[in-house]
C-alpha cells in the first residue's frame, strides 16, 4: 500500500508542479530574475517532499500553492506599479561605457574582472576597445553595444534597399503534413504535391523535414536516412 501511495503522491506532485509552472509563465523556465530563482528552487524542493509525503500530502501541496501565488502576485505588482520593478526584479547596471570601466558598479553586480571578460568573450568580444557600452542586466545577462566602427555593416549603411524578412516554416515533420502551417503560408496540398514531384519525391512519408522559405517561395526537403 505504501508503494501505491508513493506512486499516487508522486503523480500529484508532477501535476501540481506542472500547473504552478504553467501559471507562472515561461519566464520561470527561461531567464530567471532573483525572486523567480528563489521560488524555482523552493518549489522544486516542496515538490520533491510532496512526492514522498504519505501522512499529510496536503501540507506541501498548500505550501506549493502559496509559493506559486506569491510569485504571481509579485509579477502582477511589477506590471501594475512600474516603480516596484527595481525592488522586485532589480535594475540594469552599466559596467563599461566609452572606454571606462566602473569599479563600483562591478562590485554592485558581484562581478570581478575575470568574470566580466568571460561574459564579453561569450558574446564574441575579445577586445574591450570594440565595446561602446556593456550593461549587466537584472537576469544575469550582459548586453553589449559595439562601437560604430566595430558593428557589422548593414544594407542601410550602404544605402541598399532590402527586402522584408520572413520566418521559414515547417510544413512537413516526420513524414506528416503540417496542415495549419501550410494554410498560414497561403499554400495548399496541391502546391505541396507539385513541389514534392518536382524534387523527385513520390510519398510524403519519405520526408523527415520539409521547410518552406517564403522569401524565395521554395521548399527544402530533408529525406529519411
Amino acid at each position: 500500500m505504501d508503494v501505491i501511495r508513493v506512486i499516487l503522491t508522486a503523480l500529484l506532485s508532477v501535476a501540481a508542479l506542472f500547473a504552478v509552472t504553467k501559471l507562472m509563465g515561461h519566464k520561470q523556465v527561461a531567464q530567471l530574475d532573483f525572486f523567480d530563482y528563489v521560488c524555482g528552487i523552493t518549489i522544486g524542493s516542496i515538490g520533491a517532499e510532496l512526492a514522498t509525503e504519505l501522512e499529510a500530502p496536503e501540507q506541501p501541496l498548500i505550501a506549493l500553492a502559496v509559493y506559486g501565488l506569491a510569485s504571481l502576485t509579485l509579477n502582477l505588482l511589477a506590471h501594475k506599479i512600474p516603480r516596484t520593478r527595481k525592488y522586485i526584479n532589480g535594475t540594469p547596471t552599466v559596467l563599461l561605457n566609452g572606454g571606462k570601466l566602473y569599479r563600483k558598479n562591478m562590485k554592485q553586480a558581484k562581478l570581478d574582472l575575470s568574470e566580466f571578460l568571460l561574459l564579453c568573450r561569450e558574446q564574441g568580444y575579445f577586445d574591450l576597445d570594440s565595446i561602446q557600452t556593456a550593461v549587466f542586466e537584472h537576469n544575469g545577462r550582459l548586453s553589449i553595444l559595439p562601437r560604430a566602427s566595430s558593428r557589422p555593416i548593414t544594407p542601410a549603411d550602404l544605402k541598399i534597399p532590402a527586402k522584408a524578412s520572413h520566418i521559414s516554416t515547417e510544413v512537413i515533420m516526420d513524414g506528416r503534413v503540417m496542415g495549419e502551417n501550410l494554410s498560414r503560408m497561403e499554400r495548399d496540398a496541391t502546391w505541396l504535391e507539385a513541389q514534392l514531384r518536382a524534387q523527385g519525391c513520390a510519398d510524403v512519408k519519405e520526408i523527415y523535414l520539409g521547410i518552406y522559405h517564403p522569401e524565395e517561395d521554395r521548399l527544402s526537403l530533408y529525406r529519411n536516412q
